[in-house]
């Protein structure tokens, strides 16, 4: 009869590490959450109606989603560019192209709207040779895009950098070997690797951006039904104590933040199952 002695674990035992897995998340998200449909749970469903599909807030929603989405997918495109030149090439300033890469997330946001206000403005560096075009970037939706498209960018390039690093390039040869030209090997051998890590990172991309409140309100013009953003919207109703009917636009973003983030998910677990079987 032979024993097999287990190998000494790092951490405790399941029970206690998943009890403390559990508080951790219960502190940090659940009870905020469960706390934020309690308070809404006060006003009554017409009231929550009311508030929801009011015109200025539709029109948040619209900008708010529609401008994060549209900024995830151009990230995702010149993201993985980016990514693509910091691994399978070296060139002066590398490292500092590499370093910049992470500056949305060391700029404080504030900092971040009044730069890019400063430089879009109609007489700022790049604003002043937009504005003859008739392209106004400053105080109108396109500020907003170019705000959420800017804080976004690294969440790309950091999925989507590790992937390339970690692969083959033997494949990528062996492939040409094979008779496949360079969009052949693009797509059939690089692209399938890279999907999953592209996902995540748009993902992680656009559920900032829809939080996204300082970087935004400085080049946003916040005018309502035009450039004011569902948080811009949250912090008015909050400084006027409106807190019920905040919680109630939160938990539209919230829901609808969750959804396009399952939709994600699902897509990205899709499409790791289809090549895995492949």
């Amino acid at each position: 009869m032979r024993f097999v002695l287990k190998q000494p674990s790092v951490l405790p035992g399941f029970g206690l590490t998943l009890g403390c897995a559990l508080f951790y998340f219960s502190l940090i998200v659940l009870i905020p959450l469960s706390g934020l449909f309690m308070k809404t749970s006060t006003l009554s469903w017409e009231q929550f109606w009311d508030i929801v599909v009011n015109p200025r807030a539709i029109a948040s929603y619209q900008l708010t989603f529609g401008a994060s989405l549209v900024g995830a997918l151009i990230n995702g495109i010149f993201g993985a560019v980016i990514a693509w030149v910091l691994v399978r090439y070296r060139f002066p300033g590398r490292s500092l192209v590499d370093a910049l890469v992470d500056l949305p997330f060391a700029l404080p946001t504030a900092v971040a709207g009044i730069t890019l206000t400063a430089i879009y403005a109609s007489n700022g560096w790049i604003g002043r040779y937009l504005e003859p075009l008739g392209i106004k970037v400053a105080f109108t939706p396109l500020g907003v895009l170019v705000a959420l498209t800017f804080i976004g960018l690294p969440f790309v390039v950091r999925t989507v950098q590790p992937v390339l690093q970690d692969l083959d390039q033997e494949v990528e040869e062996a492939a040409t070997t094979l008779g496949a030209n360079r969009w052949q090997t693009f797509r059939t051998v690089i692209v399938p690797e890279l999907w999953p890590a592209l996902l995540t990172g748009m993902a992680m991309a656009f559920a900032r951006a829809v939080g996204e409140y300082g970087s935004v309100i400085f080049i946003a013009g916040n005018m309502p039904l035009k450039s004011e953003i569902t948080p811009l919207l949250i912090m008015t109703k909050l400084e006027q104590y409106d807190y019920s009917g905040a919680t109630a636009l939160g938990i539209v973003m919230l829901v609808a933040s969750f959804v396009l983030a399952l939709a994600i998910n699902l897509l990205q677990w899709w499409s790791s199952a289809r090549h895995m079987h492949q």
